[in-house]
């Protein structure tokens, strides 16, 4: 008896030892999490914060405000949209509505052409038999591996020679081919996953291939092609390099050229930090707001394109 009390008093010790150990463990990873967490959102926070600051706020130094200290002002956003004479954002010609309608006729263009041209090339590679078909899709996916810097130079000498360097062209028609390897992946391993007798019934009913493609497969894929489209635009509304290789001319910028050059080119004491982080706030939570809204429909699509494949 006196043997098991002795055995019953150790094992509570180290559940005691066991239990201060992950209480401190627990203890240390909340305040890790913590700091990367305040580590992450503290410059969005930053960014947020100066764009709904007056001038003065937003250049005084002595303290440096993190919050609006005179109070909040949303004129940042509405002048960086018209021009204005004493605003050096917009007093170029142009403001940035136009370089946001110039961001969107990109970006809806190519929210057009990818999941139209992605799902025809990715129906062939998952329902119509041809030869050679294995080795082509091995082919296409081995392309992923390659850096996309690398090919910036044959593509600007490849489009160059065509005569495309200073328009859009170089950012929309390449979409026309498929819109990428991953994004035709995707809809190959979702389109995988839809059962071939569906086809195969419309099929006995007399459907013919485009018939099929149009009426059966695309209403199924949805949740891929919401994911794609989404993933489109969100991929245009933040290229820079792009844009800035082939648009030279300031009629011609995006948002993410205009703000690049705007923010480098102004002279000494013209600059409005507040309007800056206006315009970049507006950037950033473009994509934010569709992820919060779509987040279920994006995981779906991702989940049932790339897993279940």
């Amino acid at each position: 008896m006196r043997q098991e009390e002795v055995l019953q008093s150790i094992s509570e010790i180290r559940k005691k030892k066991r239990g201060a150990r992950w209480y401190v463990f627990r203890c240390l990873y909340l305040i890790a999490l913590v700091l990367v967490g305040v580590y992450l959102i503290f410059p969005f926070l930053y960014m947020v914060m100066r764009s709904i600051m007056n001038y003065g706020d937003a250049v005084n130094t002595n303290p440096v405000y993190f919050f609006p200290h005179s109070g909040v002002t949303f004129e940042n956003f509405i002048s960086m949209f018209t021009n204005s004479s004493d605003n050096p954002y917009t007093q170029q010609g142009y403001s940035y509505l136009h370089y946001l309608w110039n961001t969107m006729k990109i970006a809806l263009f190519n929210m057009i052409a990818v999941p139209l041209s992605g799902s025809l090339c990715a129906y062939s590679f998952s329902r119509i038999r041809w030869k050679s078909k294995n080795i082509i899709f091995a082919v296409m996916m081995a392309s992923v591996m390659i850096p996309g810097s690398v090919l910036t130079v044959p593509q600007y000498v490849l489009f160059a020679s065509m005569g495309w360097t200073e328009s859009a062209l170089p950012l929309t028609i390449p979409t026309l081919f498929g819109g990428g390897a991953m994004n035709i992946f995707l809809m190959v391993q979702f389109m995988r996953n839809i059962p071939y007798e569906i086809e195969n019934a419309a099929k006995i009913d007399g459907a013919n291939v485009f018939q099929r493609y149009l009426l059966i497969t695309i209403p199924l894929c949805v949740p891929i092609l919401i994911y794609i489209i989404i993933g489109t635009f969100n991929s245009v509304w933040g290229d820079f390099t792009g844009p800035l290789v082939y648009l030279k001319e300031r009629s011609q910028w995006t948002l993410a050229v205009a703000i690049y050059y705007d923010s480098t080119s102004l002279a000494e004491g013209m600059d409005m930090p507040n309007v800056r982080m206006a315009i970049c706030t507006f950037i950033s939570l473009v994509p934010a707001i569709i992820f919060f809204f779509y987040q279920k429909t994006l995981i779906e699509g991702i989940q049932m394109g790339a897993i279940k494949g």
